[in-house]
């Protein structure tokens, strides 16, 4: 029996976002990454007694982003707690968190699979701080501690038990780190840390309703880790149920070299961690004017601007979803609309000879040293027949980089510019006519096809110069005559 129709994985994800605030979540410290340990540390991160916390109100406006972003009810009223739970990492030793009381409620974040479309349940998002960094390889009889990380603000996004497979987990995390790109609270940056994973993964017969004991996977720190961690350890629990073993309710790690994972320790109760409210730290009131006015300063979300791009550009959902998978290139695409009418062109060339040079140097699309206005007018070059699609992506494109040359200019000089004057395309058309009597013969026989090939050779003559389609008309007219 195929052992994946008999069971069915269950798996909740809590995803930790590094808010891009430029200071800490209680203090003016800095958040930037990459700085000497311990430097970016104050009485406040570092416990002073006496010392008080005071709240990023930068942070409290990221969140409610986040939560409009993800379909939440934002909570008016809401507050922070103590999590009273041995951190070596925060000098306290408690975390502040909401994790008893969101600012944001409930929600859900929209994921394609094989069937279509469907909405993941969120259960919230709240607001907390991060830890600091414990590093265990540099000193080979103690671990050492970075603050600099301890106090950076974070949000938790905490789905239901919605997700089925290591599949539909990895489509999920993919669409939180475009969405807290997209809305620009957070870089996702996984290597860097800004965005982490934790999996909740249980196993229970199918058809069955009640949850199997869960385990959860700890700081996965990519795409991929998340997914070959979920598929590990569905496959282990599955294997302990074959075997008629109990699962431990425990926390484990994931181990990247050989994508496996290692239990760390049993799982806590939420109880243990005995939550109470801050005492330094007055209450959250929101007001429903200034949720409408965080709310008018989101833009144009990647589901809104694909429906948009269908109705008002006529362009293919694929068209439009790709468009969409980065904001840079969605308002590239918008700007660049604003000089030329031609939208499928300009999709085109965004997705096809544009994307090819992104990749190709690393660059993003802001990067790569094209304006909106020349790409608009090398459109309008291929439209009015001056120059071909071919010569304009491969030649006159990468010359544009970098430049402020106009296209047009920048064609001349280059000698790029279509030939369209029937005498010295004639002269082209006629010297390939010669020099492939046979497949004349063939032609005129019936092989129409061969029509490309014909014009292919007037290319190569005319170096790329001749206008394709009067070649093609040329040679019609002289190969049926």
């Amino acid at each position: 029996m195929d052992l994946s129709q008999k069971y069915q994985a269950v798996i909740g994800l809590e995803v930790h976002a590094q808010l891009s605030t430029n200071s800490k979540l209680f203090s003016g410290d800095s958040i930037a990454f990459g700085n000497a340990p311990n430097t970016q540390v104050s009485p406040i991160a570092l416990a002073h007694p006496g010392s008080l916390p005071k709240l990023n109100q930068k942070a409290v406006e990221y969140a409610i982003k986040m939560g409009l972003a993800c379909n939440c009810t934002i909570a008016e009223h809401s507050f922070f707690a103590r999590k009273n739970y041995f951190y070596p990492d925060l000098p306290k030793g408690y975390q502040i968190s909401q994790h008893t009381h969101p600012i944001c409620i409930g929600g859900f974040i929209t994921i394609k699979t094989n069937e279509g479309e469907r909405a993941v349940q969120l259960n919230r998002i709240h607001l907390e701080e991060d830890a600091g960094k414990s590093i265990h390889d540099l000193d080979p009889d103690n671990t050492c501690i970075d603050l600099n990380r301890a106090g950076t603000p974070l949000i938790e996004i905490v789905t239901e038990p919605d997700l089925f497979s290591a599949e539909e987990a990895w489509q999920y995390v993919t669409e939180i780190r475009k969405l807290v790109r997209w809305i620009g609270i957070c870089d996702g940056n996984m290597e860097e840390g800004s965005l982490r994973c934790d999996a909740n993964i249980s196993v229970r017969l199918r058809g069955a309703e009640q949850l199997g004991t869960k385990v959860e996977v700890k700081n996965l720190n990519s795409i991929r880790n998340v997914k070959k961690a979920i598929e590990f350890e569905n496959n282990r629990i599955i294997t302990e149920l074959e075997k008629g073993n109990s699962i431990q309710q425990q926390t484990r790690s994931f181990n990247a070299d050989n994508d496996t994972t290692f239990a760390i320790r049993d799982k806590e109760e939420a109880n243990d961690y005995r939550y109470f409210p801050d005492p330094d730290l007055p209450a959250i009131h929101l007001t429903t004017e200034g949720i409408k006015l965080i709310k008018e300063q989101l833009p144009g979300l990647p589901y809104q601007l694909i429906q948009h791009y269908q109705a008002s550009y006529q362009l293919s959902a694929y068209d439009a979803s790709q468009l969409c998978e980065e904001k840079s290139i969605a308002d590239f695409f918008e700007q660049a609309i604003q000089f030329t009418n031609h939208y499928k062109m300009v999709a085109n060339w965004i997705l096809g000879p544009i994307k090819q040079l992104m990749n190709e140097s690393q660059k993003n699309i802001l990067e790569l040293g094209l304006t909106v206005q020349q790409l608009a007018e090398l459109i309008e070059l291929i439209e009015g027949g001056k120059i071909n699609f071919s010569t304009a992506a491969s030649k006159l494109l990468p010359a544009i980089l970098h430049t402020t040359s106009a296209p047009l200019a920048l064609a001349e000089s280059l000698n790029l510019l279509q030939v369209s004057d029937s005498n010295e395309l004639e002269l082209w058309v006629n010297a390939t006519i010669e020099a492939m009597p046979d497949k004349v013969k063939e032609y005129q026989k019936g092989k129409k096809g061969l029509i490309g090939l014909f014009v292919g050779e007037v290319k190569k003559r005319s170096k790329g110069k001749a206008d394709p389609k009067i070649v093609t008309e040329l040679l019609e007219q002289k190969l049926n005559a």
